[in-house]
């Protein structure tokens, strides 16, 4: 079975710059869209960002378009999150998630299967 393991997470300042990846095993990632989400303490998990399998499909959470692109390597078996221009609020525990959502359903928890541990993000001065 799938599964996921993100990294890339770390301790920025307001304005910089991560790439976290989710590492995909045990599937085929070529048919696997991906999502990601954050949870930060006392709140919901959000919407950040996903990828329809084929990468001919994208969606991002208002909060992060303009700011976060997200892309997927299927030779790698990767999923990756570039995030930019980051502030103090897109603080959180970053999830990977795979399964076969389409365009309708790619920014709901429902469409995914597979989650990663998560890799926490923090953005502070």
């Amino acid at each position: 079975q799938v599964q996921l393991v993100e990294s890339g997470g770390g301790s920025v300042q307001p304005g910089d710059s991560l790439k976290l990846s989710c590492a995909i095993s045990g599937g085929a990632a070529s048919r696997l869209g991906m999502g990601w989400f954050r949870q930060s303490p006392g709140k919901e998990r959000e919407f950040v960002a996903a990828i329809h399998w084929s990468g001919g499909s994208t969606a991002y959470g208002d909060s992060v378009k303009g700011r976060f692109t997200v892309s997927k390597s299927n030779m790698k078996n990767m999923g990756y999150l570039e995030m930019n221009n980051l502030k103090p609020e897109d603080t959180a525990l970053y999830y990977c998630a795979t399964g076969s959502p389409i365009a309708s359903n790619m920014r709901t928890l429902a469409a995914y299967v597979t989650w990663g541990q998560g890799t926490q993000v923090t953005v502070s001065s």
